[in-house]
C-alpha cells in the first residue's frame, strides 16, 4: 500500500499480527471450538469433536487467507485549502486506487485527525475492482489556531465472515495550518504613514540598494541633464546620476506574548485577540505598501534581524502575509518577565510606525515600552485590560492585580504613544479608526498610500 506516493509500512510479525486481528466473533468461534473438543474428549462423543474442529478451523482459515492476501492499494490525500483561518472549514479528499490485478473485498478507511478538528472520519468502501478508484471526502474545522497533522491513513481489511480484521497504515501525512482570523481594517491615514520613517520620508536610489550611490554609466535615452561630470572625468565615459524615489514606509508590529500579561486561555481569550489583532494589522499594512516586521517580547523577529529586515508590501504582499500568518499560527505564551529583549531589537534604529499589542504592564514594563517610542516615528498601542477579560460570574476577577489599565494608558501616553484600551467585545476596526482620529489625521483615504 502507499500513501501520498509513499509505500506503506509493512506489518511486523506477519502471522502473529494477523492472529492478533481476530475479532470478537473470531475469538468466540475459536473458544467454542476448543470447548467442544474438550467436551468430546471427556464425554467420548466423536461427532462433537468434528463440530469443535470446524468451529476452531473457520477463524484460523480466515486469518491465513487474509494474511496471504496481497492487495496493492495506493492512497492520496488532498487538502483544499491547506491554510485556513480559525473557525473556517477545510475539505480533505481521500483517493484510493487498487493497483493490483485482484479485486479487493470490503475495506474500511480511517484517517487520523487531532480531536480539535472533529471526530475521526471513517468510510466503508465496497469491492474495488482491479485498477478501480474510489474517492471520499470530509471536512475539518478548528476554533484554535495551530498546525495540525492529518494522517497517517489507515486501511482496515476484513474477511467475508467478519472473523479477522487487519489494519495497515500508509506512510504519508499532511499538515493543516489554522491561522488567526484577519479582520479587514478601514483605510485611514495612520501616524507615520505620511512621514514614511518618522522624521520625514527618506529617499533611496531607484536602481540600487541604499548603500549603492555611485553614478551609473550612460544609457541610450538618458536625460543629459543628469550627467555627473565629475564621475565622467574620472571614468573617461559619460556617467549619470541615479534617480531617487521615496523609500517604503516601515512598520514594526510588536506582540506581547508574556504569559503573565495575558491571563486566561481559549479562542475568546485576551491573548487570542492580541494575536488576531497583530495578524490583521500586519496584513493591512502590507496591502498598503508598508514594509512590515513582526516582533515579540522574546526578541524574536520575522524576518530575523540578520535577514531581509522586513517584508516588503506591494506585489509580494500576499506571500509575505502568508509567512507572517504561518508564524502567528503557532505563537504561544512566553515565559519572559519583561519587554527588554524586544527593546534591545528596537533600539538599533528608527522603526517608522510601531504598533504594539500589550497585556498587563507594571510600572517598570510601561517605562520600557515608553523608551520604545523613542525609536519609532509614531507609535500606536492597544492595551488589553486583563481585569475585564478575566472577570468571572458575579464580578469576580482573577488577574494578578497589575497596574490598572487607566494608569497604563497614562504612562504610555506620556511617553508619546497613542494608547487605547481593549475590552471584551471590541473590534480592531473600530479601535483602528479611533487611533487615527486621536492623531488628528485627515479624512480616510481610499486604499494605497498618499
Amino acid at each position: 500500500m502507499s500513501g501520498g506516493g509513499s509505500e506503506g509500512a509493512p506489518e511486523r510479525d506477519g502471522l502473529r499480527a494477523a492472529l492478533g486481528g481476530l475479532t470478537t466473533r473470531g475469538r468466540s468461534f475459536l473458544a467454542a471450538g476448543v470447548a467442544a473438543a474438550v467436551c468430546s474428549y471427556l464425554l467420548g462423543q466423536a461427532d462433537l469433536l468434528r463440530v469443535g474442529l470446524l468451529l476452531a478451523a473457520l477463524p484460523l482459515v480466515c486469518v491465513l487467507v487474509l494474511h496471504r492476501t496481497r492487495y496493492r492499494v495506493a492512497g492520496t490525500r488532498t487538502l483544499a485549502p491547506a491554510r485556513v483561518p480559525a473557525t473556517t472549514e477545510s475539505r480533505v479528499r481521500l483517493r484510493m486506487e487498487n493497483i493490483s490485478r485482484l479485486p479487493t473485498g470490503v475495506l474500511m478507511l480511517q484517517d487520523r485527525v487531532p480531536y480539535v478538528l472533529g471526530p475521526r472520519p471513517r468510510f466503508i468502501l465496497d469491492r474495488v475492482e482491479a485498477g478501480g478508484r474510489r474517492e471520499v471526502s470530509y471536512r475539518v474545522r478548528s476554533d484554535l489556531r495551530g498546525r495540525y497533522p492529518l494522517g497517517p491513513l489507515e486501511l482496515r481489511l476484513s474477511d467475508p465472515f467478519g472473523m479477522c480484521e487487519l489494519t495497515r497504515s500508509f506512510a504519508a501525512s499532511d499538515t493543516l495550518t489554522v491561522v488567526p482570523r484577519v479582520e479587514p481594517l478601514p483605510a485611514v491615514r495612520q501616524m507615520g504613514e505620511a512621514a514614511g520613517c518618522g522624521d520625514g520620508r527618506q529617499h533611496s536610489p531607484a536602481l540600487a540598494g541604499e548603500d549603492d550611490v555611485i553614478p551609473r554609466g550612460y544609457r541610450h535615452g538618458d536625460d543629459l541633464r543628469r550627467v555627473h561630470w565629475r564621475s565622467t572625468a574620472r571614468h573617461g565615459e559619460l556617467m549619470v546620476r541615479r534617480e531617487e524615489q521615496p523609500q517604503k514606509a516601515r512598520c514594526t508590529v510588536l506582540l506581547d506574548t508574556r504569559e503573565t500579561a495575558h491571563p486566561g486561555a481559549g479562542p475568546d481569550s485576551a491573548f487570542e485577540w492580541a494575536v488576531a489583532g497583530a495578524a490583521s494589522t500586519a496584513v493591512h499594512l502590507l496591502e498598503r505598501g508598508f514594509s512590515v516586521r513582526l516582533l515579540t517580547d522574546t526578541g524574536s523577529s520575522v524576518p530575523r534581524p540578520d535577514g531581509a529586515g522586513s517584508f516588503a508590501g506591494g506585489t509580494d504582499s500576499a506571500d509575505a502575509a502568508g509567512l507572517l500568518l504561518d508564524t502567528l499560527a503557532v505563537v504561544e505564551h512566553s515565559a519572559e518577565r519583561g519587554l527588554s529583549a524586544a527593546y534591545d531589537v528596537l533600539r538599533g534604529g528608527n522603526e517608522g510606525l510601531l504598533v504594539g499589542f500589550f497585556g498587563d504592564l507594571d510600572e517598570e514594563q510601561a517605562a520600557v515600552a515608553g523608551r520604545m517610542r523613542q525609536r519609532s516615528g509614531a507609535a500606536v498601542a492597544f492595551v488589553l485590560d486583563g481585569d475585564a477579560w478575566t472577570q468571572g460570574p458575579g464580578g469576580i476577577r482573577f488577574s494578578d492585580g497589575q497596574v490598572p489599565v487607566a494608569e497604563r494608558l497614562r504612562l504610555l501616553r506620556q511617553a508619546g504613544w497613542t494608547a487605547l484600551p481593549v475590552l471584551p467585545g471590541d473590534t480592531l476596526a473600530a479601535l483602528w479608526r479611533a487611533a487615527a482620529d486621536r492623531t488628528g489625521a485627515p479624512e480616510p483615504v481610499a486604499g494605497g498610500r498618499s
